[in-house]
């Protein structure tokens, strides 16, 4: 690793320690002079020119003005210079056998980057394999206290993606998060196949929630976590919800399997869809009160409705040679003598009896059709298979 190299992992380890991942003026500062000298500048070891501070301005998409944002963010990242010790951060991770992965790092998720401005510093990674590009990530979201109903979805949904060779990505929280990772990890049974990663709002070294430690551990060994604070974080309200971002901007797909009216499962669905990514919604009973987050998302058009791994698949796209979802469906259904049929031949296709044979002027009164339009219209069937010439008049074909 070159010395410059080196220089920036330490820069952007210490960063995500000094700045929320909500904060705004400090993700923007390092976009604009880079995180070697946004940590000098947050250090006060350097200075801000007029030129910096308007780059600063407009990357906020501030109104002209006095206003000096980075003056706020100064004060408020002055309490925690003392406990930056970014070495010990990554001293930290080696020992968990986690990795660093950096924008200016081969292995960083391009998916990412479309989050512009509110893109994560760095990513704190725990797990064996490496991230799978986006096109085959799935990320399956929903309520915390998820019912049977929701449950048996995900189980299936989540084998089914992970069989597709798609990885379930969620938040390791408990409901519809832990469903989807455990039936992802079952489905492949610890293959060399990434099946899940798991998005925390804490530091990697932390299990939480606490119930689903063992899980977490699981998937720290046969899949991925993922975290953009540094270890030892704690989880917040406010690190949740913009974890959810990061749910969203790596996946190719967002499904909601389960959530209530006001549901944190929403706020990651509404950023997939701000990124212009595809969102899925399971429908429900119209008296869960779990399923009423699904049914708006329907109503308002950020979701399509989706009930299986085949409809997840095609809603990602692009479609593959085998067909998915509706067009499985379609082409396994019974094909029926009259699909595709217009009305006129419907009727003209009613009128043609089946043993014995009939004019063209008795089919004219019968399917209600003038004569041209009933010879026109035998022509079309006798191609399709449907009419046969019989005894100087016209039959229905037998199947």
């Amino acid at each position: 690793m070159s010395r410059e190299q080196q220089e920036l992992r330490l820069a952007r380890a210490a960063l995500s320690r000094l700045f929320e991942p909500s904060d705004a003026v400090g993700l923007a500062l390092a976009s604009v002079v880079g995180p070697r000298d946004a940590l000098r500048i947050a250090r006060r070891e350097i200075g801000v020119g007029t030129a910096v501070h308007c780059r600063l301005i407009e990357a906020l998409g501030l109104p002209d003005g006095n206003r000096r944002p980075l003056e706020d963010g100064l004060a408020r990242w002055a309490p925690r210079l003392r406990d930056l010790a970014p070495e010990r951060d990554l001293a930290s991770l080696d020992r968990l056998g986690g990795r660093l992965v950096i924008p200016e790092s081969a292995d960083w998720p391009e998916s990412l980057d479309d989050l512009q401005q509110a893109a994560p510093l760095c990513l704190w990674v725990r797990g064996q394999h490496d991230i799978p590009p986006s096109t085959r990530l799935a990320a399956l979201v929903g309520s915390r206290d998820s019912t049977p109903y929701g449950s048996s979805v995900t189980a299936e949904m989540a084998a089914g993606l992970t069989t597709r060779g798609y990885t379930v990505v969620s938040g390791g929280a408990y409901g519809i998060d832990a469903q989807a990772h455990r039936a992802a990890l079952a489905t492949t049974g610890g293959g060399s196949h990434v099946s899940t990663i798991a998005i925390l709002a804490c530091g990697i070294d932390r299990y939480y929630p606490a119930g689903n430690e063992e899980l977490l551990r699981v998937i720290a060994d046969d899949g991925v976590l993922i975290s953009e604070v540094p270890p030892g974080s704690s989880p917040t309200r406010w690190r949740f919800l913009q974890r959810n971002r990061l749910i969203a901007a790596l996946s190719a797909v967002t499904v909601v399997v389960e959530a209530r009216w006001r549901s944190g499962a929403l706020n990651t669905a509404h950023h997939a869809a701000g990124l212009g990514r595809p969102v899925g919604a399971v429908p429900g009973s119209v008296q869960s009160i779990n399923s009423a987050g699904c049914h708006r998302l329907l109503r308002d058009g950020t979701a399509v409705c989706v009930t299986d791994a085949a409809d997840v698949v095609e809603l990602a796209g692009p479609f593959g040679a085998e067909p998915l979802g509706d067009r499985a469906r379609a082409d396994a259904a019974l094909v029926l003598e009259h699909d595709g049929l217009t009305v006129p031949d419907l009727l003209l296709l009613d009128g043609l009896p089946v043993r014995a044979s009939t004019t063209v002027d008795k089919l004219s009164v019968v399917a209600g059709l003038s004569p041209r339009e009933v010879i026109s219209g035998l022509a079309r069937l006798e191609l399709a298979g449907l009419a046969i010439r019989a005894g100087g008049g016209w039959r229905r074909e037998r199947p």
